[in-house]
């Protein structure tokens, strides 16, 4: 692991100049999202506690009965149970079982990242915990139709920015790094935007890693470097399928490839294998 952080450093060092890795600050607290919603109000039950509820929930909804484990969800969301919380809201986000309604889901998510905000990054809820200000960051972005919830890009970026920063999640690094990239909600920044790619990238983040070696490929925002940046894109070629959703990726890559020349091509499949030796 020492000798991966390495071989990190010393490629952020090379892409983007010393005392880059210093560069992104962590990002303050957001303020409350919800003040004025009403708290969820755990259903009358009979649960005898949170973890029994939570424990039923997931064992009716693993069981097919939704409607079931909805209920028992809702008991633990109103005692404030960051995993129920976060359950309901992608239930809701994905129509999983119950009717599509983002607006409910951005309100569970909303009290998960109210309430649990300053949970440690290295809890074992960190992680649904950071999925909630990711999916509130795309909400924010287009905003939610016929509610209360208007677009504001601003507050898309405070919540991939904390997300990105307190808690490196590797899908908040690169909803940022995207909105540097098209000067959405922040000032244009390509070198900004690269510098969160590759935090996101260096995760294993296969679409931060295509863009990062876009990026590296054509100069834009970084200095050019093509073996790099074929180097990125041929491990995010590796890793994406044949399917429509990753044909952008297939075609950069691609792209690169033809661009890069024999010498480009041999410096990318050496520094691919010390980046595939690093991890192991």
């Amino acid at each position: 692991m020492r000798t991966f952080k390495l071989v990190a450093a010393t490629l952020w060092v090379a892409t983007f100049g010393a005392g880059a890795a210093f560069a992104l600050d962590a990002a303050p607290r957001p303020q409350p999202l919800t003040p004025a919603l009403a708290p969820v109000l755990a259903p009358a039950t009979k649960y005898g506690s949170v973890r029994d509820a939570l424990r039923s929930g997931m064992r009716d909804y693993n069981a097919g009965d939704k409607i079931g484990a909805v209920h028992a969800l809702e008991y633990a969301a109103g005692q404030g149970h960051s995993l129920a919380l976060w359950k309901l809201g992608r239930m809701y986000a994905d129509g999983d079982g119950v009717q599509h309604d983002d607006l409910k889901a951005f309100e569970y998510f909303s009290r998960l990242a109210d309430q649990h905000a300053d949970e440690s990054p290295d809890s074992p809820n960190a992680a649904v915990v950071s999925s909630a200000f990711v999916a509130l960051g795309g909400y924010f972005l287009d905003g939610i139709k016929d509610t209360y919830v208007g677009a504001n890009p601003e507050r898309a970026v405070e919540m991939f920015s904390y997300a990105a920063s307190y808690f490196s999640d590797s899908n908040a690094q690169y909803n940022l790094a995207r909105l540097y990239l098209e000067g959405t909600g922040v000032q244009k920044d390509a070198r900004h935007a690269a510098r969160w790619f590759n935090l996101a990238a260096e995760k294993g983040h296969t679409a931060s890693q295509a863009l990062l070696g876009h990026l590296l490929m054509t100069g834009q925002g970084v200095p050019r470097q093509r073996s790099k940046g074929l180097m990125w894109l041929t491990l995010a070629r590796e890793a994406s399928t044949d399917g429509p959703k990753d044909q952008w990726i297939v075609s950069l890559y691609d792209q690169a490839f033809a661009a890069a020349d024999e010498s480009d091509r041999k410096l990318a499949l050496a520094l691919l294998e010390q980046y595939i030796q690093s991890r192991r």
